[in-house]
């Protein structure tokens, strides 16, 4: 069965009409015949919203009973039994009631899309969760609500829903978002201008980076080497000179001038080696672009100005920034310099800057290897020294009347082998000592214009002539093949000295190291792959490179290369076939990514592990508790029952009353340690799911003294205090179990002081007592499960409860500590985080701006 596809509407902030737009398209379907149904649609009471929901159908919501309350939420089942073509599923990033099928609305939505049902949902910027730090520090508030990136990267259609800031506090007014009572509050906090423009452009820049993948994978697809200028993009090129702090800086000059630019920073290593590359200083400047922003590169390339301009038109860049160059005047008889040439084949889609800096022509501190990779050009110019020069020479020669005589035309002849050598290698050498051997034969030695030598010393000559030329074009050559091996493995020490500094820099994720991989070697799909035995298919740990709609790499035998990595792993790579020598480099690459494999399978186990032996402990306490704690209030009970049904003895009316009081006292305890454990286990299992709320903490801290005696606290909880968000019902059990825990050691006629106050953004409650105190040695002690300090009784409880306050606390946002009471005693610290603004806000307007 085909998977559904996905269709996501994106806005910045509730009421730009995401929701609105997701029923316009639905009324569109269902007029072209589709068969569309509304999964779960809110409207939040917005009479606009709510009229379109008029012709089409709706699928009956399943209602759950939470702490008292019925809510509705989506029922999977009864749409995956409707099967409609088109389901519609309001707020994607929404958290189901605790009791529902998944956690998750979005996990919902994977079950429909896994059923081959098309959905379409809506989702605001705010609620991904990779922008979660960058909207609590915009708009001070946290989001509980979040959706992983890659869920809404999935989408196969994304569109932005877009409305100004100005025009979404009008509609704001005008109460088509919220009612009329809620509006002043919104409009001062959450809604205020410069939250909305800015979430506003995180919006624009997030999905414009979702179409700038999209782009990337149909250019990949076509094979489009050519830039499409849609953003800017700049390359900087680096040498690991000192000048590449200047041109990174210039780039990022460049890129802040238009929003949404790019900076790439790329090293080259080529395999004749790039002589003056520092490695502490390539590290600055790696630090150095990644903290303005950008991305550091590092790949290989035989020719520095052809892998520059390929790595561009890859990335479709439209810009590179190079510095000028750092070779002295004479070193420029070796060629044109990387800038020119770079310049020169930019084409009309790339513009090039060349940046001065202080380094210029002052010399890379190292000659050019020379030799290492001749070039067409030099080739070229040895055959013609070789070749022509002995002829053109002969010519000047035989012109000369009584000439330099033969043992100087021999040297002038031998010098032009040389050169050849120097020029073009070997080859053009040899040819060069043959034609000059046998120009001197039949232009210079006596009988001349003949091959015939008739004086034997002039024999000599000619063979030693020979074999000199042969010697030097020998040397010259096993000089230049050395220098090309030096320079290469120069080339690959590069290499491994960087990927040993990535894994010591902690980049030791599987699929950064594949990316690295890919990127060293220009190859367009690296993947990972084992299997568990020999006839098993195999299957693949990582992968990078690649675009979502091309074949994957199943087998070993389908890439370009492969490099075992022991017996049933291979490192698989596809896009052009590597030499031998790489295959060295390759092989420590797939050595150090079956090693980061291991260790992050190892990394998970040891969670797993440790999750496991806290469970143990866990469970040991829990079979104590319930051994002993838990039957003791049990046998209170079953001894009072037994003795009112007990028809030996006639019992006075307020020996029954004494009686029943009991029977109703242990069972409040047995409720209030059940309570508990429940509660624990809610906080280990990780269900806690906090429904956060704006609310004053005069309306909640009251209902949590209903279980101490009467007169036992006094409160002093000021009317200015801001409201705090926090789910009300956690907070009230955290408090109880605070107080109780306060009046249970305070002595007798000493009561518990509960008190508030602001701090900054943040609320602290403090529970005092005038009890026994707790040393410091073990303030955090009492806070872990089952643990009870002192000579606390047994059947005075599991210790739970100050575990289960800091869980809680904890789960809010905040947090829960014990210090000293002045004077003597312990007091319990609770801090809550505070909402934006100070103007009271109704509990039922969410802190959380949801749709």
């Amino acid at each position: 069965m085909a998977r559904g596809k996905l269709r996501i509407y994106v806005g910045a902030a509730p009421g730009v009409g995401k929701t609105y737009s997701m029923l316009s398209e639905a009324h569109r379907r269902v007029e072209r015949g589709t068969d569309a149904v509304v999964a779960f649609v809110e409207h939040h009471g917005r009479p606009r919203t709510e009229v379109m929901l008029h012709g089409l159908e709706q699928i009956q919501r399943r209602e759950l009973e939470y702490r008292g309350t019925v809510f509705t939420e989506m029922d999977v089942d009864a749409v995956l039994e409707r099967k409609p073509a088109v389901a519609l599923v309001d707020e994607l990033a929404h958290t189901n009631v605790p009791g529902s099928r998944n956690g998750k609305r979005w996990q919902d939505i994977e079950e429909l899309l896994e059923a081959g049902i098309d959905v379409i949902s809506t989702v605001n910027i705010q609620h991904l969760e990779s922008l979660g730090d960058v909207v609590d520090s915009i708009t001070g508030v946290r989001q509980r609500e979040t959706v992983p990136d890659e869920i809404v990267r999935r989408a196969d259609q994304i569109e932005l829903v877009d409305m100004s800031p100005q025009a979404i506090r009008r509609r704001m007014a005008h109460g088509n978002i919220y009612q009329p009572d809620k509006v002043d509050a919104a409009l001062s906090n959450y809604f205020r201008p410069g939250n909305l423009t800015a979430l506003r452009e995180l919006a624009l820049l997030w999905v414009a980076d979702r179409v700038d993948e999209y782009l990337q994978e149909y250019r990949a697809e076509h094979s489009i080497r050519s830039t499409w200028q849609a953003r800017e993009r700049i390359v900087v090129g680096l040498t690991g000179g000192p000048e590449g702090r200047t041109l990174i800086r210039r780039a990022a000059r460049m890129a802040a001038k238009g929003s949404g630019s790019e900076v790439l920073a790329v090293y080259i290593a080529r395999s004749d080696g790039l002589t003056s590359a520092s490695p502490k200083e390539l590290a600055v400047q790696r630090t150095l672009v990644e903290d303005l922003g950008g991305t550091f590169h590092h790949v290989i390339g035989d020719d520095i100005p052809s892998a520059l301009l390929e790595f561009a038109r890859g990335v479709n860049a439209t810009q590179i920034v190079l510095g000028s160059s750092r070779r002295k005047a004479w070193q420029y008889i070796f060629g044109p310099g990387v800038g020119a040439t770079v310049a020169r084949d930019s084409g009309p889609d790339l513009d090039v800057h060349i940046v001065t800096h202080e380094e210029v022509a002052k010399g890379r501190g190292l000659p050019v290897a020379r030799g290492a990779r001749l070039g067409r050009a030099r080739i070229i110019a040895g055959w013609l020294v070789g070749v022509v020069g002995p002829a053109l020479l002969s010519l000047l020669l035989t012109g000369i009347a009584n000439g330099p005589g033969l043992a100087n035309d021999v040297l002038l002849f031998l010098f032009l082998t040389v050169a050849a050598a120097l020029l073009g290698g070997q080859l053009p050498a040899l040819a060069s000592a043959a034609v000059g051997s046998l120009l001197l034969n039949f232009y210079f030695t006596p009988p001349t214009h003949t091959l015939t030598v008739s004086d034997p010393k002039n024999i000599v000559a000619i063979v030693i002539f020979f074999a000199v030329a042969v010697a030097v074009a020998s040397v010259v050559d096993l000089a230049a093949r050395r220098t090309q091996q030096a320079a290469r493995l120069r080339a690959e020490s590069e290499i491994l000295s960087f990927l040993a500094g990535s894994v010591l820099r902690g980049e030791t994720t599987l699929n950064a190291l594949l990316e690295r991989v890919r990127e060293t070697f220009g190859m367009d799909t690296v993947a990972l792959l084992e299997r568990t035995s020999d006839v098993d298919p195999w299957t693949c740990a990582g992968r990078a490179g690649g675009t979502e709609s091309g074949k994957p790499l199943l087998r070993p035998e389908d890439a370009d290369v492969d490099m075992p990595v022991g017996d049933h792993m291979a490192l698989a790579l596809t896009g052009r076939v590597l030499p031998a020598e790489d295959r060295r480099v390759l092989a420590a690459f797939a050595a150090q990514a079956a090693v980061v494999l291991d260790r992050q399978r190892l990394v998970g186990e040891a969670e797993r592990a440790r999750e496991l032996a806290e469970g143990n402990r866990i469970r040991t306490a829990l079979l104590a508790a319930v051994s002993h704690d838990l039957r003791t209030p049990l046998a209170s009970i079953k001894a009072s029952v037994t003795s009112l049904r007990s028809d030996d003895v006639a019992w006075s009316e307020e020996d029954e009353a004494e009686l029943l009081a009991g029977i109703e006292a242990g069972a409040d305890r047995l409720d209030h340690l059940v309570g508990n454990l429940l509660d624990m286990s809610r906080l280990q299992t990780g269900t806690v799911t906090p429904l956060i709320r704006e609310i004053d903490l005069d309306e909640v801290v009251p209902m949590a003294l209903g279980g101490v005696p009467e007169g036992s606290v006094t409160l002093d909880i000021p009317e200015e205090l801001p409201i705090v968000a926090v789910d009300p019902g956690l907070l009230e059990r955290s408090v109880a179990n605070l107080v109780e825990n306060a009046v249970k050691y305070s002595p007798d006629g000493e009561s518990v002081l509960v008190a508030a106050s602001a701090l900054g953004d943040r609320v602290e409650l403090r529970i005092a007592d005038r009890g026994p105190g707790v040393p410091d040695s073990a303030k955090d002690r009492i806070f872990e499960p089952f643990q009870r300090y002192g000579d606390a009784p047994r059947g005075a409880g599991v210790g739970l409860g100050l575990a289960v306050a800091r869980g809680f606390a904890e789960a809010m946002g905040g947090t829960l500590a014990a210090e000293d009471t002045p004077g003597g005693g312990m007091t319990m610290v609770l801090t809550l985080r505070a909402a934006p603004g100070r103007p009271p806000v109704r509990p039922d307007l969410p802190a959380q701006a949801t749709t």
